[in-house]
């Protein structure tokens, strides 16, 4: 986890119009900067970034926030990525927070596999370009392919030469360790020597979302005689081939904007279309479509068509990861190209046009699909045909989200229609399917006792605040609007009210770890407002802050204008609010004390047990007597 120093060092230095600029082409308009939303497609600018306030608002989409929050919208980075991207760009160097010995030799694991991946890049590609026997070789293979050079450093594509170990000797004069050469797949250990993996192979980077290259895959050149087509990096520290889809870091953008993703199976597909100008395409890598992958592609879209081959094995593939592409509440459309071509083959020859065309046209629904491929494998048999109903159920049982409950029961009632079944049967059949699922999973719970309590920040996508604590909320507006204020010549405003409110606690759970977080890194020696709380980790924490401290008025500088002799605005009431605030909060802690108090008076039987919660009483009494009289106000039952 990153620590909260640098966390500090890179709030204190974000420049959000620096950044947003990055994206954006801003224009500057009085005291803001103005330009065409990135979020949604407009004619007239209506995305606004004020400086001063350090966020940003689209008038138009309605999509606000800060720098941090921009770069997760726009680049789909983590919390954490975008940090780092942050610190990369300001040059801070990035701490992190105590971890165990595990966590640190895995985290060390990765900068060393990361470093190797990038020096390796940089070898194979400078193999391919600039040497002789990667020019004479594989770029001319390359270039005979169809591929030009811009699409080839785009990808960063390379070339492993036929030497045993022209790569491992390189590496090792880089000072990698053996272990880390070994665990990266790019070399093989043959009695306690070391040999390149990928000899005579083309190499292809594979990234992850944020840029970085976290493996490869390696092709023979031409057609594989008895060694494998392709070999690909093993899963490690940084490579899990499940969480990976290729291309994904070049498509991103284009796929947000298109609001579509086109999905293939193969390395040169991607670069295929990509050079046609269809860019919004990532590759699968020839396996099974996981849940992670999945979740990629929804991070951009909600729109799946995938694009694979038309032969029986290109069918068989495409169906596969179905059921988890409806559970993900994904739109998904099938294209198959024709026989004895695929998405690289098809884009050559028929070219970027009527490839699109075709891809348009050729769009089928992936469910009536299914369907039709399970009607035509049953033919006249009725139990394959009943199999067919069956797994047409389950598989539309899977699209269980409530927004999506009329396109179920449309396909319910289209797939009824087709199988020639009766409608309520098949409804009745989707939801047996539905809860024999909600049944299983109520099973595999952990009981009550088992479960750890989760964070409180965590539980609730909406916040509501109770009339009572509307005190909690504005005590902690003060506190994070003048809590670094001075209060006297001894204290600051934050420390006055973490001492007043020893004896009180607050009652919403949310607002308590707020309280919690905010104490934490003052006596830790930080400095927290709502600006830097405002880049906090915890995306609740962050909402908290926004909802705490932000109000749908402002008053007018003008009053000051308007009212001769009173200066309503640019004077310093921070000790006045914090003092009433103080004592608001307080009245209403010591109401639900007497309230508590009288009823344990009520039911205790026991006279000593009698006597302290009368002392209680008399103690509650004397303090709400003391705040009223600073109050000047009377108490109301």
């Amino acid at each position: 986890m990153i620590s909260p120093q640098t966390i500090e060092q890179i709030t204190n230095r974000i420049d959000i119009i620096d950044v947003v600029s990055e994206f954006v082409k801003l224009k500057k308009r009085g005291a803001n900067y103005l330009g065409l939303c990135p979020f949604h497609n407009e004619k007239t600018p209506s995305f606004t970034v004020s400086p001063a306030k350090e966020i940003y608002k689209c008038f138009g989409c309605g999509k606000s926030g800060n720098t941090i929050t921009f770069l997760m919208e726009h680049e789909k980075y983590s919390y954490a990525e975008s940090l780092k991207w942050l610190a990369q760009r300001y040059n801070i160097e990035i701490q992190e927070t105590e971890v165990s010995d595990e966590t640190r030799i895995v985290q060390q694991a990765a900068e060393s596999l990361h470093a190797l991946n990038n020096f390796a890049q940089k070898f194979f590609t400078e193999q391919l370009l600039q040497t002789e026997e990667g020019q004479g070789y594989a770029l001319t293979y390359l270039e005979e392919r169809g591929y030009d050079v811009q699409i080839i450093e785009k990808f960063q594509l390379g070339y492993n030469p036929q030497a045993r170990n022209v790569f491992a000797s390189a590496a090792l004069q880089q000072q990698f360790s053996k272990e880390i050469l070994l665990k990266s797949g790019l070399v093989v250990e043959r009695n306690e020597e070391l040999f390149d993996n990928y000899r005579g192979r083309i190499i292809f980077p594979i990234h992850n979302t944020t840029g970085k290259i976290i493996g490869f895959g390696a092709r023979v050149i031409g057609k594989a005689d008895k060694a494998p087509k392709y070999i690909n990096t093993p899963e490690n520290e940084v490579y899990v081939k499940s969480k990976i889809l290729y291309g994904a870091y070049f498509a991103r953008h284009s796929i947000d904007k298109n609001n579509e993703c086109l999905l293939v199976e193969g390395y040169t597909d991607v670069i295929s279309l990509h050079q046609a100008e269809i860019d919004n395409v990532v590759a699968s890598g020839g396996t099974s479509l996981t849940a992670d992958q999945l979740r990629i592609v929804k991070k951009y879209t909600n729109n799946l068509t995938i694009i694979y081959d038309g032969d029986a094995a290109g069918v068989k593939a495409a169906m596969r990861g179905l059921d988890m592409a409806l559970e993900e509440g994904l739109n998904v459309k099938l294209v198959l190209i024709p026989d004895n071509e695929d998405p690289d083959s098809y884009v050559k020859k028929v070219g970027t046009s009527a490839f699109k065309k075709f891809i348009d046209a050729g769009k089928k629904d992936f469910i009536l699909f299914q369907l039709e491929i399970l009607l035509k494998e049953a033919a006249n048999d009725i139990t394959k045909k009943n199999d067919a109903v069956n797994q047409i159920a389950e598989s539309l049982s899977r699209i269980n989200k409530a927004e999506d409950f009329t396109r179920r029961n449309a396909y319910i009632h289209e797939c009824a229609a087709v199988l020639k079944i009766d409608e309520n049967g098949l409804i009745n059949l989707v939801n047996k399917y539905i809860n024999d699922r909600i049944t299983k999973q109520e099973k595999s719970k952990p009981s009550a006792e088992e479960t750890t309590e989760t964070s409180v920040v965590e539980k609730n996508d909406d916040l509501f605040f109770h009339p009572d604590e509307l005190q909690e909320k504005n005590l902690l507006r003060v506190l994070l609007e003048y809590g670094l204020n001075d209060w006297d010549s001894n204290m600051t405003i934050a420390a006055h009210i973490f001492k007043e409110l020893d004896q009180f606690r607050f009652d919403n759970a949310d607002m308590a770890v707020l309280y919690e977080v905010y104490k934490t890194q003052y006596e830790q020696g930080f400095n927290p407002s709502a600006k830097t709380l405002l880049y906090h980790e915890n995306e609740r924490v962050r909402t908290l802050v926004i909802n705490v401290t932000l109000f749908p008025f402002e008053l007018s500088r003008r009053w000051d204008e308007k009212l001769e002799n009173i200066k309503v605005n640019n004077v310093d009431t921070s000790v006045q609010d914090v003092i009433l605030s103080l004592n608001y909060f307080k009245l209403h802690k010591i109401k639900k004390m007497f309230e508590e108090n009288q009823r344990d008076i009520e039911l205790t039987k026991n006279w000593n047990e009698m006597l302290k919660l009368l002392e209680i009483h008399k103690y509650l009494k004397a303090t709400e007597r003391e705040i009223t009289e600073q109050l000047g106000t009377v108490i109301m039952k």
